[in-house]
């Protein structure tokens, strides 16, 4: 019993220790990110490689996403006579929750595993130690526009995914089961908020987007000097990434109308 509770006590010792690493490496990339110089160029191939390489796989999810989402709720609707409330229904379910939290995990499990493993493969091969002889801030040269990059690109892939999202589901609902496209459309357009909806969902993007570079970039620039241990910060990155975006998505939706 006793060595059960010393366990849990240097667990939860570790817990806070890395919980408080982790917040002062973000502090360190805050300072990075307001000190000159911009490193556009890097951000623009940084953004290049997290957003627009993700496009087929963000694109081709919302759309099989949406013509689901379309066909249940036709099955589930059509029971209540209530199919013409089916553009709102699909809408919400997008742009409320769907959107921005398929597309944080699936941007998580692509861009972030590989920001954390192309970070670790650079602890590894000692690229931060050269950085660090030349007085480059590795933090400033590497983590910073990696970081800043999953920040701006998740809100923009979610907006994508929402998109593609409605339009499969328009193609299910209108051309394969015959609902009327005015109807779709105009349903909708009535229940679309814009504070309550479009820039929550705004919110949950850039708020995903700013968890996912931070653990990712941590776990990489914290991981062991080996190969098991470049394996282990990227399990670690998606585990942990996807869990904090469900928990935050949780908070956002629960305090956003308080």
């Amino acid at each position: 019993m006793t060595g059960a509770v010393a366990r849990l006590g240097a667990r939860s010792v570790d817990w806070v220790a890395g919980l408080g690493h982790m917040t002062r490496f973000a502090g360190s990339v805050v300072a990075a990110a307001l000190r000159p110089p911009l490193r556009g160029r890097t951000l623009v191939r940084e953004i290049y490689d997290v957003g627009v390489r993700s496009l087929a796989l963000i694109l081709g999810s919302g759309f099989v996403v949406g013509m689901v989402l379309g066909l249940q709720a036709y099955n589930t609707l059509a029971r209540f006579g209530a199919e013409q409330s089916l553009g709102a229904v699909v809408g919400l379910s997008l742009i409320r929750e769907l959107g921005p939290v398929l597309t944080g995990l699936l941007v998580t499990g692509r861009a972030g595993s590989a920001t954390a493993a192309g970070i670790g493969a650079m602890v590894t091969t000692g690229q931060l130690d050269g950085l660090r002889m030349m007085s480059i801030s590795p933090i400033h040269f590497v983590v910073y526009p990696k970081a800043l990059a999953l920040l701006i690109a998740m809100p923009l892939l979610s907006a994508l995914f929402i998109v593609v999202g409605v339009f499969g589901g328009y193609v299910v609902v209108v051309e394969l089961l015959g609902l009327d496209p005015g109807s779709y459309l105009s349903s909708l357009e009535n229940a679309v908020d814009f504070r309550d909806d479009v820039l929550a969902s705004v919110l949950k993007g850039v708020v995903f987007g700013l968890l996912a570079g931070l653990i990712s970039t941590y776990r990489g620039y914290t991981s062991e000097p080996t190969a098991e241990g470049v394996s282990r910060s990227t399990t670690s990155t998606v585990v942990v990434a996807s869990v904090c975006i469900l928990i935050s998505n949780y908070f956002i939706t629960a305090l956003w109308g308080v």
